[in-house]
């Protein structure tokens, strides 16, 4: 904070303002009840308040995070319907290998390849910066891929398992229209682990997409972490982790009160209990 060659009463005087002078009690108590007020304290370098810089940037990785599910889900669960209704065939195949290749690839490996490709190649997206829609689609689309991957394959899984309840079955014997036999009984009733996947992917999203947000220069608490942890700013790292921890807390918590809506079954022994 004040360079190599300052004076002891110099580094004595800091050590006092920000309390690194009192016990390790002292301090971890005294940091609690910051954070009870609201206050996650002040950069060593910038001197902004953390808490301020935080709510400056959690928008735009909210923004990424949206954007990032809007691709994942709609690709994801289309995936995985056609890898459990075409099992055995050519394109089941297909869309299987892609989704390990998705899960198997670096993040910053995909991110650089995009950005080579449709930057540097052929000129159809900016490289990096926080802005409008020309700025989101690429972190977007390199930030869905591991959880469009993911999500294709557990959707695959549980569709292809619940194809073989007996409902499913009595459905079918029934002449249903197989759209609705997919839409109605089978996807409906697949969706706990699918909404799981989701629910976990959104919330990481939304804690910070550290290298995704540092490849293309995004704006957002991700690269806010990063810069926080290169000029070792313990202040800004504490904060952004509180921060992240309380969103993915939260976002899982709200996934578990969806499964209620979703699964009457859960409600039911919920109210027996």
């Amino acid at each position: 904070m004040v360079g190599e060659r300052a004076t002891p009463e110099t580094i004595e005087s800091i050590r006092k303002e920000i309390g690194a002078d009192k016990g390790f009690a002292a301090q971890y108590l005294g940091y609690l009840k910051l954070i009870v007020s609201g206050n996650f304290g002040r950069s060593y370098y910038s001197n902004r308040d953390v808490l301020s810089d935080i709510a400056a940037k959690l928008p735009n990785t909210i923004k990424l995070a949206f954007a990032a599910m809007a691709i994942a889900v709609p690709c994801g669960m289309t995936a995985g319907m056609i890898m459990a209704y075409r099992k055995g065939r050519l394109s089941e195949r297909l869309f299987s290998m892609i989704s390990i290749g998705g899960l198997s690839l670096p993040v910053f490996w995909v991110g650089l390849m995009a950005m080579l490709i449709f930057s540097l190649q052929l000129k159809l997206l900016p490289p990096s910066g926080t802005g409008g829609l020309r700025f989101l689609i690429l972190p977007a689309f390199v930030l869905a891929v591991p959880a469009l991957s993911s999500l294709a394959r557990v959707a695959a899984a549980t569709i292809e398992e619940t194809m073989g309840l007996p409902y499913v079955r009595t459905a079918k014997a029934k002449g249903l229209v197989p759209m609705k036999i997919a839409a109605v009984h089978v996807l409906k009733n697949a969706l706990i682990p699918i909404v799981t996947i989701i629910g976990l992917d959104f919330g990481s999203y939304l804690s910070g997409a550290v290298v995704t947000e540092t490849i293309f220069g995004w704006d957002g608490i991700g690269r806010f972490t990063m810069e926080g942890i290169i000029m070792r700013d313990y202040p800004v790292i504490m904060g952004c982790i509180i921060t992240c921890t309380a969103v993915f807390v939260i976002v899982n918590m709200l996934t578990d009160i969806l499964y209620h809506y979703l699964d009457p079954r859960i409600r039911f022994h919920g109210q027996d209990r």
